[in-house]
């Protein structure tokens, strides 16, 4: 252990405490003699003991059917949210307004964030009305058991399969951090199941004998595992180990535009393998707060002067670091029309 860790361990025992899940940055989090002995089981499962504790709290955001639908499934699924005409009014607005937007390339797909604070939505009722809409924020909300404020974001994904590049790795079956945390996705137009569509494994957002076993064995050798993104605490799951997990076959939301999904990430999801190039249209929406709250509220984020704007203030990091590095996951890719072609 270098010396700068020694000096560093007091911030490294307290993240313990914290949503921190990285198993390569942290040697507490990443110990194999540690999580042999339980340390990471004992995390993921005193994090799910205080989610169900919140959400409870917090179900009179959702109906009952939309509660046993995530009780079940994992996520909720709602089609046909707005009329006719609402869907044409927020399709009108995004398809002719431009935006600061930036991108971010994995692999043969682009991902494109559109950052939507006060600002960007006050003179776009239609995208307003959908972003603070009860569907868009109380899923979220419930899902991820904290009445915060999510990040929001109108998002983009560009995918050119074929163009020899590596893999566009959100294809690999993966759970996004050890605790519930909520994704939501609107999708403007249809998604056809050529498309890589949305993808989840019904019922991987609880805690059954065989996770837990699986999920202590990945804690042991995880820092060390070649695989970045496994190392950083977001496990890849293999196809060879969906049977071993006793799960039943995923779901492809290949869906009629005009559709919300709202997802607990600690679940297993992807993105499909697309096998012709696509552009998906949505508004994006992301709520995660440090998993051992007993609170649900009290979000710094709610805060006037801070609501509404995390997806900006990420981009402004964002921007910071490439000035200072030269790189950065996310790019400036300037004031554009939501589709059109990015330049990375």
């Amino acid at each position: 252990m270098r010396a700068a860790d020694i000096l560093k361990m007091p911030l490294f025992a307290a993240e313990l405490a914290t949503g921190a899940k990285s198993f390569c940055d942290n040697p507490i989090i990443g110990s194999r003699q540690l999580n042999e002995s339980g340390l990471h089981v004992k995390r993921i499962k005193l994090a799910e003991k205080m989610a169900d504790s919140r959400r409870r709290r917090l179900k009179h955001l959702v109906g009952e059917d939309e509660r046993a639908a995530y009780e079940r499934d994992g996520f909720i699924a709602k089609r046909n949210l707005l009329s006719e005409e609402d869907l044409a009014g927020l399709r009108h607005e995004i398809e002719t307004t431009r935006f600061d937007a930036w991108d971010m390339r994995q692999g043969n797909a682009v991902t494109r964030f559109i950052p939507l604070p006060p600002k960007v939505l006050k003179d776009l009722p239609h995208l307003r009305a959908l972003v603070w809409g009860k569907p868009f924020q109380n899923g979220l909300r419930y899902i991820a058991s904290t009445d915060g404020d999510p990040l929001v974001y109108l998002h983009i994904v560009m995918t050119t399969p074929g163009d020899k590049r590596k893999d566009d790795p959100q294809t690999a079956f993966h759970s996004d951090t050890f605790h519930q945390t909520a994704k939501s996705w609107f999708f403007l137009y249809d998604i056809d199941d050529a498309e890589g569509p949305f993808t989840y494994i019904p019922g991987s957002h609880r805690l059954t004998e065989e996770r837990l076993a699986w999920e202590h064995e990945q804690s042991v050798t995880a820092s060390e595992d070649r695989n970045r993104l496994h190392a950083r605490g977001s496990f890849r799951l293999p196809a060879n180990q969906l049977g071993r997990l006793n799960y039943p076959e995923p779901v492809r939301f290949a869906v009629p535009g005009n559709t919300l999904v709202v997802a607990d990430t600690h679940g297993f999801h992807a993105r499909a393998v697309s096998e012709k190039p696509s552009v998906r249209v949505g508004i994006y929406g992301s709520l995660r707060r440090n998993p051992f709250l007993p609170w649900t509220g009290m979000d710094p984020y709610n805060l006037p002067g801070l609501k509404g704007r995390q997806a900006r203030l990420f981009v402004a990091l964002k921007d910071r670091e490439f000035r200072r590095k030269g790189k950065a996951s996310h790019r400036y890719a300037g004031r554009v029309l939501a589709t059109e072609p990015s330049k990375f």
